[in-house]
């Protein structure tokens, strides 16, 4: 241990170097340790000059730099997050990342993985939600057709996490979130992204707001289109789908009571009573809700189809 102590020590004081070269290589050897060695993490966050110093590196104009010092904090995030919150102006750093054209998609995207990770923690989550660049940044990523799928994925994680605060919901619909969302549920196949957007989507149900931005985009007929048994959902999407019909209807009140309705018919009732049946106890207790809820409003289940 102790002579792994030695090697952090220089490593970190490599990192005041005034060349650059000497700085970055002791990044990327900071890096490839803490990813390779658990118990260096805290050896690293331990230092008063090593997370500072990896802060400021995301402002660097070298990708390299850049890559390299945001995947440490990464790896670092997994056993110390504290240690990295506590730092003055990570989360404005990590934000710069995000919203950088010149970044590379593997730093935009270990900078969205940093975040999600720092979001695990529940008092995390207004904090960082309350940094409307950071959810902007996000909702950027989700919405760039150029975004590798591992970006769209841990962009979605990290929108999730912030969405768990309650509070933080009008601000993504205000910050434009909803179109993308269900443009991916919509328009993408790809392994994962649909459960994953459609989980940020129930999630943002459960705001006032949501109900007219989800008109905007039809989303409750997305939403009946995944409960559709020709759809070919998955369960976990059928499942998020029935959550955001609960959340959107408990919020917005028997008039999207009855839009759901409307729009849906039978398909939302046979979808429920699927999820009631063969979903996860999570999404059995919501199935149940969503049928007793519209079943207490005195609807008719007409066939919608």
């Amino acid at each position: 241990m102790e002579v792994k102590r030695i090697t952090v020590r220089s490593l970190v004081k490599r990192l005041s170097s005034v060349s650059e070269q000497t700085q970055t290589m002791a990044i990327c050897e900071l890096r490839l340790m803490s990813k390779q060695d658990p118990e260096t993490r805290s050896l690293i966050s331990e230092s008063e000059e090593a997370i500072p110093i990896l802060t400021e590196t995301l402002y660097s104009s070298s990708p390299i730099a850049q890559e390299n010092a945001v995947a440490t904090l990464l790896n670092l995030s997994i056993s110390n997050r504290d240690r990295l919150m506590s730092t003055r102006g990570l989360l404005d750093a990590l934000s710069h990342l995000l919203r950088l054209p010149s970044a590379t998609h593997d730093s935009i995207q270990i900078a969205a993985a940093t975040l999600y990770s720092l979001l695990t923690v529940d008092h995390y989550r207004p904090i960082i939600g309350a940094k409307r660049d950071i959810i902007f940044g996000l909702v950027s990523i989700v919405s760039n057709v150029n975004s590798p799928p591992r970006s769209i994925k841990d962009g979605l994680k990290a929108l999730f996490g912030i969405s768990l605060y309650p509070l933080n919901r009008p601000t993504m619909v205000d910050l434009g979130c909803v179109k993308p969302l269900f443009s991916l549920v919509v328009n993408d196949g790809r392994v994962g992204i649909v459960e994953d957007a459609s989980a940020v989507i129930a999630q943002v149900a459960g705001c006032y707001e949501s109900g007219d931005a989800f008109r905007k985009v039809n989303g409750i007929g997305v939403l009946v289109d995944l409960l559709d048994s020709d759809s070919g959902s998955s369960e976990r999407s059928k499942e998020n789908a029935v959550s955001a019909l609960l959340n959107l209807i408990q919020t917005g009140g028997e008039k999207l009571a009855e839009e759901v309705q409307e729009i849906g018919g039978m398909v939302v009732f046979d979808g429920a009573l699927d999820v009631a049946g063969n979903g996860s106890s999570k999404g059995k207790s919501k199935a149940l809700a969503l049928m007793n809820l519209l079943d207490g409003g005195g609807h008719s289940w007409t066939s919608a189809r």
